[in-house]
């Protein structure tokens, strides 16, 4: 999950000075903003600062984010000519702000933390360019994946082209292992996300295969976690409406991530640390896990109860580590 964020008073002192795109587009911010939380949480990787829409913009799409209303994107996609007319994998060049970020964090990081990319899944990128933003229902999207099958699998092949070579370069900059996003998906019924989605997103990771660990993260998809296996990610990435140990058992060979509810980052520390040592025992002594949110940190999240997480996990894992 994006680590930076509103919560924290050095991010919110940028942002009122620059835009979100401003701080995208500048390596240095970036990577001032990416320094942020590993310097005041002690957390024990880095996750770039960035935006899921930076691709789309770079492939033609014209992005703003609107305070208040979130991010717009005003040519939204309505026929196979404007999606033709999107740039392909040469757009990747224009992001190279990204990886000039990545490398002047694996310069500035020690070596011991980790130093994560990441980027949009096919089927939430096409969403928001079908859309021309955040949808309710996704019924524009869901219409042209279901009756316009030449014009969904065009946008699909394009989106693939650009964020394989996005991600590849991500990797190539210092990017120890990458996190693909799929934030829209759990809208879909488990036939459609099989049937329209699965096939794109085993493509973009089979196109990364071999270059870093790929993490898959989609929320909602309680009801497809079979069909999210099957994507060729090496990392599961679990929102927290699944139970993790439970849902491990879908996929016993590969490692995951997740799942803290982020509301409870609000609680008083004792039920924190309650939730947080449920959470860790449930998987205790498994090969492979992550601790993480189930999605991103609450704005109105205290700094202090994010820091306390994660010198708890510390201390299981410290005293995990004294039993083995």
């Amino acid at each position: 999950m994006r680590q930076a964020g509103r919560y924290m008073p050095e991010y919110r002192a940028l942002r009122a000075k620059h835009s979100l795109l401003e701080l995208c587009k500048n390596p240095d911010l970036a990577a001032e903003i990416t320094l942020q939380p590993v310097e005041r949480l002690g957390v024990d990787a880095a996750i770039l600062f960035a935006d899921l829409l930076l691709s789309p913009e770079a492939m033609g799409m014209k992005v703003e984010f609107v305070k208040g209303e979130g991010p717009l994107l005003h040519n939204p996609l309505r026929d196979l000519a404007a999606i033709e007319q999107l740039r392909g994998p040469e757009c990747a060049a224009d992001l190279d702000y990204v990886c000039q970020a990545l490398r002047q964090l694996r310069k500035a990081l020690r070596p011991e933390i980790a130093l994560l990319g990441f980027a949009g899944a096919p089927f939430t990128l096409a969403s928001y360019m079908i859309e021309g933003g955040p949808s309710r229902d996704y019924a524009v999207t869901k219409r042209m994946m279901s009756c316009e099958p030449e014009m969904w699998n065009a946008l699909m092949a394009k989106i693939v082209a650009v964020q394989s070579q996005f991600l590849r370069n991500q990797i190539a900059a210092g990017a120890q292992a990458v996190q693909i996003f799929d934030s829209w998906a759990g809208c879909l019924s488990p036939s459609d996300y099989e049937t329209y989605v699965l096939p794109h997103t085993q493509a973009l990771i089979a196109a990364l295969a071999g270059r870093a660990p790929i993490i898959h993260f989609a929320t909602g998809v309680s009801t497809f976690l079979l069909a999210i296996a099957r994507t060729g990610a090496n990392v599961i990435s679990l929102d927290w409406r699944v139970n993790l140990a439970e849902s491990w058992k879908i996929f016993p060979n590969l490692a995951v991530q997740g799942n803290l509810d982020p509301v409870a980052l609000l609680f008083p520390l004792n039920e924190l640390r309650k939730r947080v040592e449920e959470l860790v025992s449930s998987v205790h002594g498994a090969p492979g896990y992550i601790f993480n949110l189930g999605h991103g940190v609450l704005q109105q999240t205290p700094v202090e109860n994010v820091r306390a997480v994660v010198e708890m996990v510390h201390e299981y894992s410290a005293r995990d580590a004294v039993s083995a």
